[in-house]
């Protein structure tokens, strides 16, 4: 029986696949008008698979096609880059050039040759030496303007960052070339990849369980394989996998999966630390502009993408829940401080009910000794290292969390692809409600922060959600910024709100 893939290219004889009919049909066209083409991904999207399907379509309509993958070749001295790249195209193009120790010279005998129609796919192009990088693609270049008299019909160069953009720096332009997108699978094709498990193996997953998986993952395809292959691995025995199984794996692979490609994703956001924190505790709107480093730095390896709107926004919501808990600061015992003020008896009444006013009011008494200093992280000489918002979301956080395990409740995050919000669904004593965080700054945006709560709890089958709102103290707000307990489209919207004094952190 086939299984999930999580490493390397799939072999869809041992692993499941989808055969992306549209994009192969796109590169089928591109090569079958001569053209030499871009594609640029970060990892774990596929690309290898793609080109696998790829090459087996073009050798099927007659094609040599030679797919080499130079990832290691940063540092390889030519003579080793060459041995590499002509083993290959002896081995696929059935061409020995293993005498020549030029580059250029090798793209000249392909150009003496006309006998038949030859592909060069070369993936991790930008793991190439950057000492003949430029030559390597003014020969390609080359070679693309006589290409209706020789073999090389199209040239493939693939990698994890904007290529388009590599080729242009290093080939005066290298403006010969065409961009190809492999994007992210859409949910149908998630579900139709979990049907064919389902259809092999006589497990089922649950409607539910695919659609958030397609949600957490945004469809990127080495997280819908990995979240798949553990949910699996952990219910053999299962004969429908549930919701309760996928929480298990979620929390797993949010507090304990040891993720390289999230490894490199933090390394990058560290490095752009405050723009990050910006999108995940503010509302603010920022413009998508390449041009602007942070924003194609963090483009580039799969972090942030652009919206409808042209803004930025988080790309996969498993890597924006997974920043959210690598960004929060040591706090030095908090919760030890704050479950010393939570006896659970006196936050249930006479019949049991829980009283969540009262743990509400619990936290602003605690906000009012303590502040949010505790929650500043602070670098080895005391600076400030992110933005003084992200302070009164973990300072909430950290009180919740405490409070709930003291009560004996359970907490859970939601998946979410916005931004500025901190969702946390709690159970007390069976009552069930989502709680959201957000930092004032304009009654429009008040107003129609406790709307998307309410539409947000409806999807969720829930009928009450909690608004809490940080605002600054000692202003004079609009009167319809105030706390209240309404019904918005059937569900009950209880609005909290909590000052803060900037000048005293």
């Amino acid at each position: 029986m086939r299984y999930f893939n999580t490493s390397g290219p799939n072999i869809p004889s041992q692993h499941y696949t989808l055969q992306r009919e549209a994009i192969i049909k796109q590169g089928l066209e591109l090569v079958r008008n001569e053209r030499y083409f871009t594609i640029w991904a970060p990892r774990q999207t596929g690309k290898s698979t793609y080109f696998r399907q790829l090459a087996g379509r073009l050798e099927g309509k007659g094609y040599k096609v030679a797919h080499i993958n130079f990832e290691n070749y940063r540092n390889a001295s030519l003579e080793s880059f060459l041995f590499s790249f002509t083993r290959h195209l002896k081995e696929k193009w059935h061409q020995d050039y293993s005498n020549e120790k030029d580059i250029s010279k090798i793209f000249e005998r392909i150009q003496l040759q006309n006998d038949h129609k030859c592909v060069l796919i070369i993936d991790e192009v930008e793991g190439i030496n950057k000492e003949y990088f430029g030559d390597f693609l003014h020969s390609i270049r080359n070679a693309y303007h006589s290409r209706d008299s020789h073999c090389l019909k199209s040239v493939v160069l693939v990698g994890v960052s904007n290529i388009l953009g590599v080729v242009q720096d290093n080939a005066s332009p290298f403006n010969i070339a065409d961009n190809l997108l492999v994007p992210y699978f859409t949910e149908k094709e998630v579900f139709e990849l979990l049907h064919q498990h389902e259809e092999e193996s006589g497990q089922l997953f649950e409607e539910k369980v695919k659609a958030k998986i397609y949600q957490i993952t945004a469809g990127q395809p080495g997280l819908v394989n990995g979240f798949a292959k553990v949910l699996v691995d952990r219910n053999k025995n299962k004969d429908i996998l549930n919701y309760d199984d996928y929480l298990v794996v979620e929390d797993w692979y949010l507090t304990e999966a040891i993720d390289k490609n999230f490894a490199n994703i933090l390394n990058q956001a560290r490095k752009e630390r405050t723009f990050v924190e910006r999108l995940l505790f503010t509302e603010d709107k920022i413009p998508f502009d390449i041009d602007r480093e942070s924003i194609k730095l963090l483009h580039t390896n799969g972090l942030i993408k652009k919206d409808i709107d042209g803004n930025v926004v988080f790309w996969v919501p498993f890597y924006k829940k997974r920043l959210y808990k690598a960004f929060y600061p040591y706090s030095n015992g908090e919760k030890s401080e704050i479950a010393a003020d939570i006896y659970a008896p006196e936050f249930f009444d006479a019949k049991g009910k829980f009283n969540l006013k009262k743990l509400i009011g619990t936290y602003k008494n605690y906000v009012k000794r303590r502040g949010f200093k505790p929650f500043l992280e602070k670098d080895d000489n005391g600076n400030i290292t992110g933005i003084r918002e992200s302070a009164l979301i973990y300072s909430f956080e950290t009180f919740i969390t405490a409070s709930v395990e003291e009560l004996s409740g359970k907490i859970y995050r939601e998946a979410d692809t916005g931004l500025g919000k901190s969702d946390m669904i709690i159970n007390i004593s069976g009552f069930e409600f989502l709680i959201e965080t957000k930092i004032y700054y304009s009654p429009k945006k008040f107003i129609q922060g406790k709307e998307q709560l309410a539409y947000y709890c409806k999807s969720l089958g829930l009928k009450t959600g909690i608004y809490l709102v940080f605002i600054k103290t000692g202003k004079k707000f609009p009167e319809a910024v105030k706390e209240q307990k309404e019904k918005i489209e059937d569900v009950e919207i209880s609005t909290y709100l909590v000052e803060y004094d900037e000048t005293k952190w």
